[in-house]
């Protein structure tokens, strides 16, 4: 049985010059070029297969699946199941949304009353028809249950078209590109579906509690104003950088814990303060609730130090280099907060692209090269999750770096910080 070509009686879709938008698409088009429909198959097995759901059954029941079916005048009837693989997804619409599941999901779930033709990708040159009904669909579904284990290695994923490469907007997303790297998804990814409608929704809830368009909207507007992460962070990591500035660049750890002291005992003994509504004064904090400040900063200052070192020793800070800032560990999850926010529905494209490029104005700003801005935000990281045990919050984003400074086709290596 063939797969490839659209059924008996219509002439193939003409293949002009064509570039796959990912390594998904490529390894098709190839298989199909050489009628290798088993590696064809294959490849199918090991990717997510999107295809596009009921946005108000969704919204309804999170856990149930109500597919849209398409048309196309090529089958008889017309009536045809559509999906596609992640490069190939259209540009997010505010109604139009997509869940994904595995190959041999299709034939488990097929109904007499569904489309008698799956097609993938369809109307691209790495499209195929599989009839969806049993006997002919084990033909195709036997590939799923044969799927060798996925690699789940860390690697840079870039769409070859349908993102961008450069410029503002691809500076932007390069920002989120430590996220991307350690999730698996497309760095430059700009018109994003993610994981499907449902899983975008679901991680916004549970990550952020994150269900209406007003709560993305304070989450967003928090991360690209770096007030997502703690005051203390700043005041600790502000002050290293004010004495830094006195003494030349070098900052002895036991001063700086000294001079947090000093500052936070200054700033408790009370002050006068003269404004628009007169004259306000603040008394004095007890010696006590002083002294608790005063240890937890300076424990702080222990752990900053402790991981910049494990930073030094893993090659993600250079010598004599230090972290000047955590603003990173915002900007970078606002890059992705606009994505996530276009994938759950809660924003439009235009929103979204809007708050990229100004997380990517934000952190030039902010950082001198990709270097500085990766090592802030895995400090921001591990502060925030981490708590000293060096595992996979830390370990992951050490290997994303370690890629995105090296890999040939890195934005972080192809696209200038400033």
């Amino acid at each position: 049985m063939s797969f490839g070509p659209p059924p008996a009686g219509f002439p193939p879709v003409a293949a002009p010059a064509w570039t796959p938008p990912s390594e998904i698409e490529q390894a098709l088009y190839e298989a199909k070029g050489r009628g290798d429909w088993a590696g064809y198959f294959g490849v199918l097995a090991q990717a997510r297969l999107f295809f596009e759901i009921e946005k108000g059954g969704a919204d309804a029941t999170p856990r149930a699946t109500y597919a849209v079916f398409g048309y196309d005048p090529r089958v008889a009837g017309g009536r045809i199941w559509a999906v596609y693989t992640e490069g190939m997804l259209p540009a997010p619409e505010p109604h139009r949304v997509f869940d994904w599941n595995r190959l041999e999901w299709f034939a488990k779930v097929w109904q007499p009353t569904d489309p008698p033709m799956i097609v993938v990708n369809p109307g691209s040159p790495c499209e195929a028809f599989l009839p969806s009904a049993p006997p002919h669909s084990a033909a195709w579904a036997q590939y799923g249950r044969q799927i060798p284990p996925r690699d789940d290695s860390m690697r840079l994923r870039t769409l070859r078209v349908g993102g961008p490469l450069h410029g503002p907007v691809a500076h932007g997303l390069a920002c989120g590109a430590l996220l991307c790297v350690n999730n698996g998804s497309f760095w430059n990814a700009m018109a994003w579906h993610g994981t499907g409608y449902p899983d975008e929704r679901k991680r916004l809830n549970e990550w952020w509690g994150i269900t209406t368009r007003e709560q993305w909207q304070y989450y967003l507007r928090d991360l690209l104003a770096c007030e997502q992460h703690s005051s203390v962070w700043d005041f600790a990591l502000g002050l290293r950088r004010t004495i830094a500035r006195d003494f030349g660049g070098h900052v002895d750890v036991g001063y700086w814990r000294q001079a947090a002291a000093n500052v936070i005992r200054a700033r408790s003994e009370g002050s006068v303060v003269v404004g628009e509504d007169g004259v306000t004064k603040t008394e004095p904090r007890p010696a006590s609730e002083v002294e608790a400040h005063i240890e937890g900063v300076q424990r702080l200052i222990g752990r900053i130090t402790r991981y910049e070192a494990r930073m030094r020793a893993d090659g993600v800070l250079d010598g004599n280099q230090y972290v000047s800032s955590v603003d990173a560990w915002d900007l970078g999850r606002a890059s992705k907060m606009a994505r996530w926010g276009l994938g759950a529905r809660l924003g439009t494209l235009k929103e979204a692209e809007a708050a990229v490029l100004q997380a990517g104005r934000a952190a030039a700003l902010s950082y001198k090269s990709w270097q500085d801005f990766s090592a802030g935000y895995i400090l921001g990281r591990c502060l925030h999750f981490d708590d000293e045990e060096f595992g996979d919050w830390y370990q992951n984003m050490v290997e994303a770096h370690r890629i995105l400074m090296s890999d040939p086709g890195s934005p972080w290596l192809t696209i200038p910080f400033r």
